[in-house]
């Protein structure tokens, strides 16, 4: 791991309060979802992965992608995560912490479901169908794994598994509707900081999308396990996988620590 710069002041990862909210209850009255609150880089984002990315901020796709996203909220239109989550995946995993990358494609778009996590979702919702599907794969693949009743990914994130959408925002009730708006330049860049900056990071790569990816990453360097996506669509290919076991499998022969996928 090359030595990446840090600032004094870090953002701790913010965990969205679930429990005093009704399931299905409306974002739209949180401060964070405000207008002028859609400052793409004015959020706040873990120092590494600032000093890392923050020359994007300047970039026109950037500027053009922060002005999209006011625009859909100017025309009514609710925009998931809150805005204090958007980068919840990067203030959660530092970038010298990043074991895993787990990428996804978008965020849920249904009400109180985007956390800033991809394949997660806050306490006390309903667990998404892809997300059981995974916990069935774990069950049956690491030794005393037990479905814990909820969605929330977020232990996984504060211990090196970088739970990345590849697009970051979604208008609400409308999946992939940020697509075109820029966001995968900007992960992309993310991917290729990994790359570049880290060592032996195992890269899960689920189906045909996510798989597409697998250009911006040194295989010198990196392990890709490409395998399909757990969604019931391909369940039936992504059953028996054992891609979480392989994942520790190839960390371990790095010598670094496995990943301690339970959730209980």
């Amino acid at each position: 791991m090359a030595p990446v710069k840090k600032r004094k002041a870090e953002p701790k990862p913010v965990k969205p309060e679930t429990s005093k909210k009704k399931k299905g209850a409306s974002s739209a009255s949180d401060p964070a979802t405000n207008v002028s609150d859609w400052t793409l880089s004015k959020l706040p984002l873990q120092g590494e992965w600032h000093d890392a990315l923050s020359q994007e901020f300047g970039k026109d796709y950037f500027i053009k992608l922060e002005k999209q996203i006011k625009e859909e909220i100017n025309n009514g239109h609710e925009v998931f995560p809150p805005s204090n989550l958007v980068f919840n995946a990067l203030n959660s995993t530092p970038l010298s912490k990043v074991k895993v990358v787990l990428l996804g494609q978008d965020p849920y778009h249904d009400n109180g479901q985007a956390m800033g996590l991809s394949f997660s979702v806050p306490k006390g919702l309903q667990i998404p169908p892809s997300l059981k599907n995974i916990y069935t794969e774990l069950s049956s693949d690491i030794p005393g794994f037990k479905s814990p009743g909820h969605g929330c990914l977020q232990k996984w994130a504060e211990n090196g598994v970088l739970l990345l959408n590849a697009t970051l925002t979604v208008r609400a009730h409308n999946a992939n509707s940020h697509k075109q708006f820029g966001w995968q330049k900007f992960t992309d860049q993310v991917i290729k900081v990994i790359s570049d900056k880290c060592s032996h990071v195992v890269f899960m790569l689920w189906g045909n999308f996510a798989q597409s990816k697998e250009k911006l990453i040194d295989l010198q360097k990196h392990t890709v396990l490409k395998d399909a996506h757990p969604s019931p669509l391909s369940f039936g290919k992504f059953k028996g996988c054992k891609c979480f076991s392989r994942a520790n499998d190839a960390l371990k022969k790095k010598g670094m620590e496995e990943i301690d996928w339970k959730l209980e």
